[in-house]
């Protein structure tokens, strides 16, 4: 039978179709190997010779970097400055896309983020940390978003594995509308609605696909895609600029595990992850609780004319085989 499942932050509801599919056939296809892009054409290769240096920051120097974030060389939004720059014209209103734009790039040409040692990627997650935090004090920028591109499918252009930070002069409208229901959430109910999620998931145990002593990875109640997941941190903290050091490693190392599962269970699918992080800029966002979201790229299904209707999405595989799937259990009939 179908089921509709409301999101408990969002209210959004999602149909459960999963009748429409038994064993998804793209776990049994032979997966074509990733193609990289050769270290010879490779942008990330001789950073300085193309134009990429000097760096935002490095680890654990320019000379030696094992890891550096580096302006990028075809940026989205620009660093003029000039608040002139509006062009509003009668009913309509624009601005100039004021930030910075940025990458995040290993020295390894070919150990995408859940091959990395546990140590690299938590170190990863330290940069990321000190560029919000020092965007947080950047009256330019009112939100920071770090995601990433895996694969050509989720729109990335270069094989060599990179991750991206874009500021932006304005908070991004999903991110207004979260932040909205949480706080609605937190005025209701005196909780936050993820560590209630997190508490409910944790006693269920159905949806819970891995977890450590401070980060847990989830299938979520109402997932609007396949096989998509959700990591938060077990304790309350409403931006990733306020995590402690071992906490953060956690973070990274439930993203590493979320990502070989897929690897490993679902044929490696293309996929963006992103952090779901509060505003910049010194507002009271107490009732966020920051977390990162792991999506795979049409899994399944493209979104048809109900879809882009409605707003409602179909989900053919329910998120209880999903964690079941990522867990290495057999669940298929």
């Amino acid at each position: 039978m179908a089921e509709l499942r409301q999101d408990i932050v969002s209210g959004d509801w999602v149909i459960l179709a999963t009748g429409r599919a038994a064993r998804p056939k793209f776990l049994d296809e032979k997966r074509k190997k990733r193609v990289r892009t050769p270290k010879s054409t490779c942008p990330f290769e001789d950073l300085e010779a193309d134009g990429n240096w000097p760096p935002i920051m490095s680890y654990p120097d320019p000379e030696r970097w094992e890891i550096v974030l580096i302006p990028n060389k075809y940026p989205a939004v620009t660093r003029n400055t000039d608040k002139k720059v509006i062009t509003d014209k009668g009913v309509y209103h624009a601005r100039a896309a004021v930030g910075t734009h940025a990458i995040l790039i290993g020295r390894d040409h070919d150990k995408a983020f859940p091959d990395l040692a546990p140590r690299t990627a938590g170190k990863m997650f330290e940069m990321l940390q000190e560029f919000h935090r020092m965007m947080d004090r950047n009256r330019d920028t009112a939100y920071v978003a770090t995601f990433c591109n895996w694969g050509p499918t989720a729109g990335a252009s270069v094989g060599h594995p990179h991750y991206q930070v874009l500021t932006l002069p304005i908070v991004p409208p999903t991110v207004v509308h979260s932040l909205a229901d949480a706080a609605a959430y937190r005025k209701k109910h005196r909780r936050c609605v993820r560590c209630d999620i997190v508490k409910a998931e944790r006693k269920a145990k159905v949806r819970v696909i891995d977890e450590n002593a401070s980060a847990i990875a989830i299938a979520p109640y109402a997932s609007k895609k396949e096989f998509e997941i959700s990591i938060l941190p077990k304790k309350h903290h409403s931006s990733l600029r306020e995590m402690p050091q071992k906490e953060l490693h956690d973070m990274a190392a439930m993203l590493q595990s979320a990502m070989r599962r897929l690897r490993s269970y679902v044929n490696d699918p293309d996929l963006n992850f992103f952090i779901h992080d509060a505003p910049t800029g010194g507002g009271d966002y107490g009732y966020h609780h920051w977390h990162i979201e792991v999506v795979p790229v049409n899994v399944l299904q493209v979104p048809g004319g109900f879809e882009v209707s409605t707003a409602i999405k179909i989900n053919v595989i329910d998120p209880e085989k999903t964690a079941a799937v990522l867990r290495g259990e057999h669940v298929w009939q």
